[in-house]
């Protein structure tokens, strides 16, 4: 992690390595456990009651995959190639599929041993763009889409503020966990909570919440360490 001076102090983190890209993932993965039953309880109420218990699995498959002696990728992006790819193939549901090709779409952005915070805006933004040619949902259909536009927009405001990768993911879980909520008077338009009309009003989406989780993690490893 790049944690030299840049204009405002030494304090800064201005790009994503490849061991940071790791313990991001690994937090993520803990932070699926630690809110397994939240998110369960959440997709009960307007899904299948297998949120939680599906990110489950499949960040445990990711943490086998990449945590082995024997994988060294190269690039921040052929890291979270891998990723994606294990979420297709392991998560059931909806939530493999559309968090695959999202964390698809960010390693085929970020081919570099480190990412800036331009290149992982851009990355970010196509991994919106992946979810929404997948799932069809848009700002306000009550789906992960309501927490993931919101903290992308966030996150790049940031950086062309001029602050680091810190500061923009911070920004960013602030517009996750707003849109996120936000989703509770909503009725759903997309997905299996669109079957039950206006009886998904009053309910948090699931997907939104856990999106809010992946950038809490993401903040969480960006904490300036110099």
């Amino acid at each position: 992690m790049n944690t030299g001076s840049h204009g405002a102090g030494a304090d800064r983190v201005d790009t994503l390595d490849i061991p940071t890209t790791r313990a991001w993932i690994d937090a993520v993965a803990r932070a699926v456990t630690a809110h397994r039953d939240e998110l369960t309880e959440l997709d009960a109420a307007i899904g299948d009651a297998d949120h939680g218990a599906n990110l489950q699995r499949g960040f445990a498959a990711v943490e086998t995959a990449i945590g082995g002696l024997g994988y060294a990728p190269e690039t921040v992006g052929q890291l979270l190639g891998k990723v994606g790819m294990t979420l297709i193939s392991k998560v059931g549901g909806a939530s493999g599929p559309l968090y695959g090709s999202a964390f698809r779409a960010l390693g085929r952005q970020l081919t570099t041993p480190e990412a800036d915070g331009h290149q992982l805006t851009l990355a970010l933004q196509a991994g919106l763009d992946a979810v929404r040619a997948l799932g069809g949902a848009t700002t306000g259909d009550k789906t992960m889409v309501d927490a993931l536009a919101p903290a992308v927009a966030a996150f790049g405001e940031a950086i062309t503020a001029g602050g680091d990768l810190g500061a923009a993911a911070h920004a960013a879980v602030d517009a996750a966990e707003a849109g996120a909520r936000a989703t509770t008077p909503l009725q759903a338009r997309k997905g299996r909570a669109s079957y039950l009309g206006e009886r998904s009003i009053g309910h948090q989406d699931p997907g939104a919440t856990s999106t809010a989780l992946i950038f809490a993690a993401l903040a969480e490893v960006l904490q300036p360490h110099g």
